[in-house]
């Protein structure tokens, strides 16, 4: 019966919400656009005018399905049985997304998973308040100072690194050339603030946390309800000239004492690649298949630099990271090192089409005390429908390496095709 009331009160929202857009379908003042106008967009562009007349609600969203065609294997002498997997599509995803004007130089965010792959259940991914002015305050108050500041408060996506701008966020994937995202795939939301500041081409942002997923005032062992997370991110962007743009960032993600860190575990949607790599005999489908996480729980610290460089219809972005920390009962901390680099090129007249690939490879030494190394080949090609609907293929090739015997994943390696239909308005 809940679960019945909880669907009928969403559906309602929808249809309400509908025709709250149709009404107010304008775009809002510093603000990412869902459909194919969000492409290489990363933070939300920082500009003082403002459109503001009344609360403007804007209501979005998105959908998401894939046909899989993968096939995994391990070692024939000693490694466990994986189960069975065939071609068939994935459960369809969907997000609801509500983007509110409340006052000039004031906007809230706020998702909601309507089905992901790990809760077939609706569920709020997070939220978050973006300040640009400080209007409310007095009309002009700080201007020169907020002209180029920005503060987003709330239990919201941490900005760690620039690769999370380009990934699957369960049904948004229109920003993803590919299907899946990074191997370790560094992506959390918790309660913070975040202050940014924008000045020609220049971009920083400083953050704190309380570095917990899941929020709770109860008090651990050590007599603490938790610890915090420091976040920085410094870069250069610029549109040199119609043709070129340049960006590079480097970010960071530290803590002290946490209970527990999700930052590379945190994705509660899951991972696009399903059932690949999961032994027969295991219980649950392992809803993050396909990812790594070197399961750093502590005094983290994690560094990420990105590179971005576009000329006219060629795009090549970057990944290059170092995480240091270790589990809690652990003595010595552990490194886990992530490459990857992807070269795009989009074409036709206005750059409906694309192809391009990625390598992606993470070494780590490994919880089990191996050290071991994964690395991923993608293939893409895609095709904007319209603006909100992208049709795109990908073929990927997995391997594990340094595993040892009896893990699932000695010898582990899966390929195969995958095709995803994406609309997000």
């Amino acid at each position: 019966m809940k679960s019945i009331i909880k669907n009928t009160l969403v559906a309602i929202l929808i249809v309400t919400g509908f025709s709250v857009f149709a009404q107010n379908n304008r775009s809002l003042d510093n603000y990412r656009q869902p459909d194919k106008n969000g492409l290489n967009v990363f933070e939300s562009p920082k500009d003082t005018v403002s459109t503001f007349k009344d609360v403007k609600v804007r209501i979005g969203g998105s959908s998401t399905i894939q046909y899989q065609a993968l096939s995994h294997e391990n070692s024939d002498e000693m490694g466990v049985e994986l189960k069975k997997i065939g071609s068939n599509f994935n459960l369809a995803t969907a997000n609801l997304d509500l983007d509110v004007a409340l006052y000039s130089g004031v906007r809230m965010h706020l998702r909601t998973y309507l089905s992901s792959r790990h809760h077939h259940e609706p569920y709020v991914k997070g939220g978050y308040i973006q300040i640009d002015k400080l209007d409310f305050i007095e009309e002009g108050f700080a201007a020169d100072f907020m002209k180029y500041l920005t503060v987003k408060i709330g239990h919201m996506e941490n900005n760690y690194g620039d690769a999370h701008f380009r990934r699957s966020d369960n049904a948004q994937s229109i920003y993803n050339p590919f299907v899946g995202n990074l191997i370790m795939d560094s992506f959390t939301t918790e309660v913070g603030a975040e202050v940014y500041y924008q000045k020609n081409g220049i971009i920083s942002m400083l953050g704190f946390s309380n570095g917990k997923l899941n929020q709770s005032t109860n008090e651990s062992a050590e007599g603490n309800t938790g610890g915090a997370s420091f976040l920085a991110k410094l870069g250069y962007d610029k549109q040199v000239n119609d043709d070129f743009r340049f960006r590079i960032t480097g970010s960071l993600y530290n803590t002290g004492y946490v209970a527990n860190s999700y930052l590379y575990s945190a994705d509660r949607a899951g991972s696009r690649y399903y059932g690949v790599m999961i032994d027969e005999t295991a219980t649950s489908d392992d809803f993050r298949s396909g990812r790594y996480n070197p399961g750093l729980k502590n005094q983290i610290t994690a560094i990420m630099f990105n590179p971005f460089v576009k000329y006219k219809g060629l795009e090549f972005f970057g990944t290059i990271e170092s995480a240091t920390g270790k589990a809690n009962s652990e003595a010595d901390n552990r490194t886990a090192k992530q490459f990857a680099g992807e070269l795009i090129y989009r074409f036709g007249s206005d750059e409906d089409y694309y192809f391009g690939g990625r390598y992606n490879k993470v070494d780590s030494e490994d919880p089990s005390g191996e050290d071991v190394e994964i690395s991923r080949f993608q293939l893409a090609a895609g095709w904007f429908m319209t603006k909100n609907i992208l049709l795109k293929a990908e073929y990927v090739s997995q391997k594990y390496d340094g595993y040892g015997a009896g893990s699932k994943f000695e010898d582990g390696k899966f390929d195969g095709l995958m095709i995803e239909a994406a609309i997000s308005f």
